[in-house]
């Protein structure tokens, strides 16, 4: 195991609005090893840019547009001063088992050859996010192990500014995998009616951007593969879920889950975990795509989103919905 002696080559970049309950945590588990931190934030009302001196970063402001957008804008712009970055959001943490391993991937010792192998052969790593549902680790119903693709050299990365909800990270070259685990817990979830508001804006985005890829208004970023990296394997059980029934696939989709991967054994908080993310959700993408399929346009309140015009569809909302991302599958 690798000791932290010194701040390790290697920029920690966090998204942040109005995150004032989950920075102390990120920034308390990266401060201090890691070579540079930087906050973008997006016009916080509360203490997050606070929060974010006080820990040493550094907070750049740019106004938001999506999480897409404002990774790249991030990813093109900020100063970086090391290669490699590891890009959070303000949920996760980085747990001391990961801590260890990054040190030891970036610092020096006898195991430098080894290492430098390693860096030398990958452009992005993935890490394995463990998720904490009010207070609760999501470990079953296929949701742990989720890899995600987090720490890769920011020139090579980039984000599919063509994705609506989920933002997901890719590189222009090889991928590895880490051993450790990165921690997500949301503070705000704790309360479930702003989940739940939270998701209605998400779901009419999530249909939006099914009914465009049906249509073929656009394609994926990078190819479809179940057995090719994490990323591919998720956009090719997406291209197999549009395929599906509507209403049929949100009840499959939840006895997959909570029987057969056994997601009952997370006990009540995973309970509403997962009928909340696995059926709930997901029943309300397919009720939004029926009524977008037929011609109607479903009020959703200020969280619904427009596409833009190089989507070549338009609605009514605002489309400025911030805070924590949302991973759909």
């Amino acid at each position: 195991m690798a000791s932290v002696t010194s701040p390790i080559s290697l920029t920690v970049v966090v998204l942040t609005y109005n995150e004032e309950r989950n920075l102390s945590a990120c920034l308390e588990s990266v401060a201090g090893w890691a070579g540079e931190i930087f906050v973008v934030d997006s016009g916080s009302t509360d203490h997050t840019v606070a929060i974010a001196e006080r820990y040493g970063a550094k907070a750049v402001m740019h106004p938001f547009e999506s999480h897409a957008r404002q990774w790249n804008w991030a990813l093109r712009h900020l100063p970086f001063a090391y290669e490699w970055a590891l890009c959070l959001d303000a949920d996760q943490r980085v747990t001391p088992e990961l801590r260890e391993e990054l040190c030891g991937l970036f610092g020096v010792g006898p195991e430098s050859v080894r290492r430098q192998a390693r860096l030398e052969a990958a452009d992005g790593f993935y890490i394995k996010r463990r998720q904490i549902f009010r207070g609760r680790w999501i470990r079953h119903g296929g949701y742990y192990p989720k890899y995600l693709l987090k720490l890769f050299r920011h020139a090579r990365g980039w984000s599919d500014e063509k994705e609506l909800v989920d933002h997901h990270f890719y590189v222009s070259g090889k991928s590895s995998r880490l051993d450790a685990d990165l921690l997500e817990d949301n503070q705000n979830e704790a309360d479930i009616l702003l989940w739940v508001q939270k998701h209605l804006g998400y779901a009419a985005r999530q249909a939006r951007e099914e009914l465009l890829r049906q249509r073929g208004g656009t394609a994926w970023n990078i190819r479809p593969s179940l057995f090719g990296t994490p990323d591919q394997r998720t956009l090719w059980l997406k291209r197999l879920w549009s395929r599906l029934p509507l209403y049929v696939r949100p009840c499959l989709y939840f006895f997959y889950r909570y029987v057969l991967r056994l997601g009952f054994l997370d006990g009540k908080q995973g309970f509403l975990f997962h009928f909340l993310q696995g059926f709930w959700y997901r029943l309300l993408i397919d009720v939004v795509l029926d009524s977008l399929r037929h011609g109607r346009e479903p009020d959703m309140g200020q969280e619904q989103t427009t596409f833009s015009a190089d989507w070549g569809v338009g609605a009514s909302g605002n489309g400025t919905a911030k805070g924590s991302r949302h991973q759909s599958m």
